[in-house]
């Protein structure tokens, strides 16, 4: 959430979810206003902001904090309401504690931390000293997951959850972060989406270096890219970087991104994908991966894995249905052929420089 709409939640906002008929599972979902960019239909401002399309989903500590907040305030008012939690002038409070004040208060708690661990004994528990200076309710927003964007679709699931269009990977043809452009959230998928590439090339080399044989139609290009690919040792990201990640993505044909679900690496080429990216798109959908697509590359490692998959499928299937457990044990034979075919093709780094 962006500080202002955390700054507009108000008890009652993330009610207990309703048992569905089916007994599916459900999950607690925040509803609130935003405010940026909400405008009328003469273009003007509306600070008071409009109901959120789509909610939040709320995790378990989440869900703890709401509950807490809302023994402190009437039903109804603001979580952060500054008449309840300002507290040298119980008078004269209207809204929400302002930024300043919240970030004064999330400084507070850093130290009772910190306190509190050096009394327990427990020092690796304490907040370390930040380089940038003050955490500041604007910094957590652009904290991402890093192993979110990791995933299959997991840059997907950031652009959802964090209230922008941009639910094809790469294409910025979606209207703009303020106006939700390459300097907002655009930028900072593209530096994860850089690291996680990065990442996906150390790993090849490492691999490759321990003996791993490696297989698939864009082989010779992986091995190509993960020697040419600069190693991420946890430097500190400026904020160029943005701009050099967003040309590292450009480089059509050399840029590896893993699919641990499809248990291979996409040395993507945009026409020779088969998931049918936008065009201009410098990223697969990696959610759509296909069988027999020009840009897979696979190690032994993978092969393994593939094999590992088809165990487990094999046992779910000896506990499903007749017609169920066919498929399921069709396809557990179509990923040892995977692996199989890996083995049959397969040749040392070496041999493909």
């Amino acid at each position: 959430m962006r500080p202002q709409e955390v700054q507009g939640l108000r008890s009652g906002c993330c009610p207990e979810p309703q048992p569905t008929t089916d007994g599916a599972a459900t999950r607690h979902l925040i509803r609130s206003k935003h405010y940026k960019n909400v405008a009328d239909g003469d273009g003007n401002h509306i600070s008071a902001g409009e109901d959120r399309e789509v909610p939040w989903v709320a995790i378990t500590p989440v869900v703890h904090a709401i509950r807490v907040l809302e023994r402190m305030v009437p039903d109804g008012e603001l979580l952060l309401s500054a008449r309840h939690h300002a507290f040298a002038s119980q008078g004269g409070h209207h809204g929400a504690l302002k930024g300043g004040s919240l970030n004064d208060r999330i400084e507070r708690f850093v130290v009772w931390v910190n306190r509190e661990a050096t009394s327990l004994g427990l020092s690796r528990q304490t907040v370390p000293e930040d380089p940038h200076g003050a955490i500041g309710m604007s910094r957590f927003r652009r904290t991402l997951a890093w192993h979110i964007a990791r995933r299959p679709g997991g840059l997907v699931a950031l652009a959802i959850q964090y209230g922008h269009m941009r639910t094809v990977l790469d294409a910025r043809t979606s209207s703009g972060y303020g106006s939700r452009s390459r300097n907002g959230i655009h930028s900072v998928l593209d530096v994860e989406t850089a690291l996680a590439a990065a990442d996906t090339a150390a790993r090849l080399s490492d691999r490759m270096a321990s003996g791993e044989k490696i297989s698939g139609p864009a082989a010779r290009r992986a091995v190509a890219a993960a020697a040419t690919t600069p190693r991420f040792e946890g430097r500190i990201v400026p904020a160029k970087f943005a701009r050099k990640a967003a040309a590292f993505l450009a480089r059509d044909g050399v840029v590896l991104y893993d699919n641990p679900d499809a248990h291979l690496i996409c040395a993507f080429k945009h026409d020779n994908a088969l998931c049918e990216p936008e065009p201009g798109a410098t990223a697969p959908r990696q959610y759509a991966c296909q069988p027999g697509c020009g840009n897979t590359v696979r190690t032994d490692t993978h092969a393994r894995q593939l094999r590992t998959r088809a165990d487990e499928i094999d046992q779910l299937a000896a506990n499903s249905p007749g017609p169920l457990g066919k498929r399921l044990r069709a396809n557990a034979d179509r990923l040892r052929a995977t692996a199989d075919a890996h083995d049959t093709t397969a040749q040392p780094a070496k041999a493909l420089t």
